[in-house]
């Protein structure tokens, strides 16, 4: 496999990332500016792919492997020194993803989506969290309002109003998880979203959506038009 050094400066992964940004490599270009070399028989490319086709091509399962997973894989290539860089440059993901700060403004489902997967989608137990915004729609608080078995929660929307209240919140966004896995709303999830949007019309304050979120996704009532 010819080196990377040959290739056209364009194709080069860390030359593509200065001329074009970040976001216009591929997922394996990207692993392979972490790995920084590959091997006499693999360009640092293809020891990209590798791993990730090991982790079912799905970079989250990736983020997911601690150093001595990787070690484990057996990959050629793969030592200590390249897994811990590796895990370092994931972890700093995931807690990109799981922070928000007060400037955080919420345009659509999909700006709060990573948040919420970052933080939940893992939970073995439902957990149900309400976002509370202000007038710019900038997130003012999280607030974890319950956690319950792995089939359901108890919420009293009371609760959700009062802390509405407690942070001058002008509007708000419901949020759970759904260990299982699946995506569809519940009966119950119907019944509790439209409950919580019509005590909140007693306060002038807006039930922006209302997100389900999982290992395989998200579920957004404001996107499916089910508000």
């Amino acid at each position: 496999m010819p080196s990377i050094k040959i290739w056209a400066e364009a194709d080069r992964p860390r030359e593509k990332l200065m001329l074009k940004g970040a976001h216009h490599l591929t997922d394996a270009e990207l692993v392979a500016i972490l790995l920084q070399q590959g091997t006499k028989e693999k360009s640092a490319i293809d020891l990209a792919r590798e791993l990730l086709a090991a982790c079912k091509n799905n970079v989250y399962e990736l983020s997911r492997k601690s150093v001595a997973d990787l070690l484990q894989m057996k990959i050629k290539g793969l030592g200590p020194v390249k897994c811990i860089m590796l895990a370092a440059a994931l972890e700093l993901g995931v807690r990109k993803q799981s922070s928000y700060n007060q400037k955080t403004k919420v345009r659509s489902s999909r700006d709060l989506a990573g948040f919420l997967q970052a933080n939940y989608a893992h939970k073995k137990q439902e957990v149900f969290v309400v976002v509370y915004l202000n007038r710019a729609n900038c997130i003012m608080h999280v607030e974890t309002i319950s956690e319950g078995g792995i089939t359901g929660t108890v919420v009293d929307p009371r609760i959700v109003m009062k802390k509405a209240l407690q942070h001058d919140a002008v509007s708000l966004i419901l949020c759970h998880n759904h260990p299982s896995g699946n995506l569809q709303p519940s009966q119950a999830d119907q019944n509790l979203t439209q409950k919580i949007k019509h005590a909140a019309l007693h306060f002038d304050i807006q039930l922006l959506d209302h997100i389900i979120v999982s290992e395989e996704g998200y579920y957004s009532f404001a996107d499916e038009g089910a508000l």
